[in-house]
């Protein structure tokens, strides 16, 4: 998860279990645009075999208690946008039905991601092979319900994707305005606060010097411009703004609904 830096450096951020992992959060935005509701990636879902759950600790998937919360089922949802289709962020796009079958959850939505993603997933190679699930995403398509995106696009007034290929090909960030806020959500690119020091990079990453690059462009976009941050794997900081110290930058946590962002 940190790349080249050694565990003697990253461990005072980030504590391990027994097994040597960290916790992180698989964080989904809800977003209200007029009168549409939208989700920003899905977490891992309910779907992962035994061995998934054992190997990376998947805990049991909160993302319906949580839309119950604000009073919406899967039904309500008109839109859902994946960073990309790593497992962890597209688990949640189907479920199993009663008879078994596996189906999209969001029955009504139209499901958007990018042409490059779509097409890696369909043919990883043998280094990213372990990060997708054809259960995730193939019944989305089947169903008809899947928008293939071709670079940066505005998927409504307010609401744009930018490709990022660092983290993975067709990695897209999303940008959400509304009044005078900007969201960006950040997907793979900065999946945690500690991903804010630029050398950070996860090993994982398909490209990690377009990483580094495409990274310090985007911080530095947020910083002048008082963006919102949205860290897809942070645990105890999941939003916040980012602040200058000297050299160093640190990260403002923001715990609240801002606006019509959720």
């Amino acid at each position: 998860m940190f790349g080249q830096l050694a565990k003697t450096v990253w461990e005072t951020m980030a504590s391990t279990d027994r097994k040597n992992r960290v916790t992180l959060g698989l964080n989904c935005w809800l977003l209200q645009v007029a009168d549409e509701w939208i989700l920003v990636d899905t977490g891992a879902g309910t779907n992962h075999d035994e061995h998934d759950r054992d190997h990376y600790g998947l805990g049991p998937s909160r993302l319906f208690k949580e839309l119950k919360t604000v009073g919406l089922t899967p039904k309500d949802i008109s839109k859902v946008i994946l960073t990309h289709m790593h497992f962890e962020h597209s688990g949640g796009c189907t479920r199993m039905d009663r008879t078994g079958a596996i189906v999209p959850t969001f029955t009504r939505a139209t499901y958007y991601v990018q042409r490059a993603s779509w097409q890696e997933a369909q043919e990883p190679s043998e280094r990213g092979r372990y990060a997708y699930r054809a259960n995730n995403f193939m019944p989305v398509a089947e169903r008809g319900q899947l928008e293939l995106l071709d670079g940066d696009t505005e998927i409504m007034p307010g609401l744009q994707v930018i490709q990022c290929d660092g983290p993975a090909r067709g990695h897209q960030l999303i940008l959400f305005n509304h009044g005078g806020e900007r969201l960006v959500i950040l997907g793979d690119l900065v999946p945690t606060p500690f991903h804010l020091n630029l050398p950070v990079i996860s090993a994982f990453d398909y490209s990690p010097q377009n990483t580094l690059e495409q990274k310090r462009e985007i911080l530095l976009d947020a910083e002048r411009q008082g963006w919102l941050l949205g860290f897809s794997h942070g645990h105890d900081v999941k939003n916040g703004y980012l602040e200058r110290r000297g050299e160093m930058v640190y990260v403002t946590p923001v715990d609240m609904t801002i606006g019509n962002i959720t």
